[in-house]
């Protein structure tokens, strides 16, 4: 009997072992069907941009029909699920947060691919639905913090690639400047086109941005109006991180810094053209006085005030951007400037190096290396025509520093005392000029260049008179050589009168030029003034019939 009984025991127990087997191995299936559910969830854009039925009577794709259908066929095994296993609701809520992690991975994806705004607030919208479908069923798991925490890291990575694209977007504008100027594109005023389309591209874009940063803000999403104070401070610190990077990008570009990105930028072994960093100067100008300006007060209107409180203050400060521009502009203009003194000084090189002055002949014409110059000038005249504005001070004479063309100022060199014959007067006229110079020394000749076409022009030519005074002094001249650069200055000085803004400081220059030729020459017995009218009136035709249409 006891035989009988322990074994109609065992077959029981047997039965029941086997039931909780089977129940087991029922369990185990069907929560793998749910992971093979997730693992077979591919998130398409259209899919979950479009798939929520809150879209005011928008008619849905059957793709987007489908997903929305899967995904509430999802939540009700779920619910089965939790019915039936109740010990089961920590795995669950690990596969509820799976979901909700695979809606946010394909949005950053998608954010990663420049997302508009408009997508990123359905792609929102869609999977705030589903998670509020979720947390129905499964109201302990904690979905909605967990939302909260992944919407937060998806925003801030939208703000931050809306702003790479931004920059990214205005520097190939920047680049095709640089290849307008290499002359793949060819334009009558190329400089002044890219001027105002660097303009636009930059107001533009930046409105644009803020534009898709406000339709976040003013979604009526809970998701989303849970951030709208952190938005506001990431379009803040966005918009002064953009500037702050386009800055340097500016001296990338100009060849004031390096970037190891440079040679991408241009392609390899491009040389920086002047004409792109007069442009970047200029624009440093627009950004402080005006760009700045405009975007603060969109900033201004968003709703909100940020999160970062009275005491820490805005994280975008317009005065600190239009203080870095401003020094930008300021040293873009001065690289400028040196760029193109540099190529003239190229040009003064190769005219001391060449001639024995010693040996000079006596001069018939103009040199040539001034026609060099002048059509160097010419283009440095063009460039800036384009792309500054006319300067609104009178031009500096010499009647408005001394009162008259007769006072002390006036270099003794050009006087009728210095055309006599005797070599012992002149060298008496060369004392003379000395001591007028010494009243000239008095005059501020580099003065603080504005962004204006007369300033950098005269500053430049103020530059070259400077340096071709210094290639003087490191000569010695005979009488005819003496006379062929006494010959080129008076030239200078009929063609500089109308370009430069200090005609006093110009003339001073010139002057100085002259007398430091005399003070290296063996014999300084000038050109009277009617050979050099002469001269200069035969350069003059020769260029008019060479250039009928100047």
């Amino acid at each position: 009997l006891l035989i009988n009984i322990s074994s109609l025991t065992a077959k029981g127990r047997n039965k029941k072992k086997s039931k909780l087997t089977q129940v087991n191995n029922l369990k185990v299936q069907l929560f793998k069907k749910l992971e093979e559910f997730l693992v077979d969830l591919h998130l398409e854009s259209q899919e979950i941009r479009h798939s929520s039925s809150d879209l005011g009577g928008i008619p849905l794709s059957p793709s987007s029909c489908a997903h929305e259908a899967s995904i509430r066929e999802f939540a009700e095994a779920v619910r089965a699920y939790r019915v039936i296993f109740p010990d089961s609701e920590q795995q669950l809520f690990r596969l509820a947060k799976t979901l909700a992690t695979k809606h946010f991975e394909a949005t950053q994806q998608y954010i990663k691919k420049q997302l508009a705004s408009a997508d990123l607030v359905g792609m929102l919208r869609v999977t705030w639905t589903n998670v509020l479908l979720m947390d129905e069923v499964l109201p302990k798991a904690g979905l909605r913090d967990f939302t909260f925490e992944a919407a937060h890291v998806a925003i801030k990575q939208y703000v931050a690639s809306r702003f790479s694209h931004l920059l990214l977007d205005f520097s190939g504008t920047l680049v095709k400047v640089h290849d307008n100027q290499k002359g793949v594109i060819e334009e009558e005023y190329p400089l002044q086109a890219a001027l105002e389309i660097s303009k636009n591209a930059l107001v533009q874009g930046s409105m644009d941005a803020l534009l898709d940063f406000r339709r976040l803000l003013d979604e009526n999403l809970e998701v989303l109006s849970a951030l709208t104070d952190l938005i506001i401070d990431w379009v803040q610190e966005g918009f002064q991180d953009f500037f702050g990077k386009l800055n340097d990008q500016f001296l990338v570009l100009s060849g004031k810094k390096y970037s190891a990105n440079q040679d991408l930028i241009f392609g390899e072994g491009d040389k920086v053209l002047p004409g792109l960093v007069l442009l970047l100067a200029q624009l440093s100008v627009f950004i402080e006085q005006n760009a700045i300006t405009r975007i603060s007060e969109e900033i201004s209107s968003l709703s909100g005030g940020g999160s970062r409180g009275h005491d820490n203050g805005p994280a975008f400060i317009p005065a600190e951007i239009c203080l870095i521009f401003q020094s930008a502009g300021e040293e873009l203009l001065q690289h400028y400037i040196s760029m193109k003194t540099r190529k003239i000084l190229i040009l003064l090189k190769k005219r001391f190096a060449t001639p024995n002055w010693v040996k000079h002949k006596e001069p018939r014409e103009v040199h040539m290396f001034i026609d060099l110059l002048l059509q160097e000038l010419d283009t440095i005249l063009n460039e800036v025509k384009q792309i500054l504005p006319e300067g609104l001070h009178h031009k500096h004479r010499r009647t408005d520093s001394n009162g008259s063309n007769t006072s002390s100022r006036s270099n003794p060199l050009r006087d009728d005392k210095l055309v006599r014959s005797n070599t012992q007067k002149a060298r008496s006229q060369l004392f003379e000029s000395h001591l007028a110079k010494l009243f000239k020394q008095k005059m501020e000749i580099f003065t603080k260049v504005e962004h204006t076409q007369e300033s950098v022009v005269t500053a430049i030519i103020k530059l070259f008179l400077k340096s071709l005074q210094e290639f003087v002094r490191l000569q010695t001249f005979n009488r005819s050589g003496f006379q062929q650069i006494q010959l080129d200055i008076h030239f200078l000085k009929t063609t500089l009168k109308d370009t430069a803004e200090d005609e006093a400081a110009v003339d001073f220059l010139l002057d100085e030029v002259i007398v430091a030729a005399a003070e290296r020459c063996l014999d300084p017995i000038p050109l009277q003034p009617a050979i050099l009218d002469r001269l200069t009136q035969a350069k003059l035709s020769k260029n008019s019939e060479q250039s009928p249409t100047s």
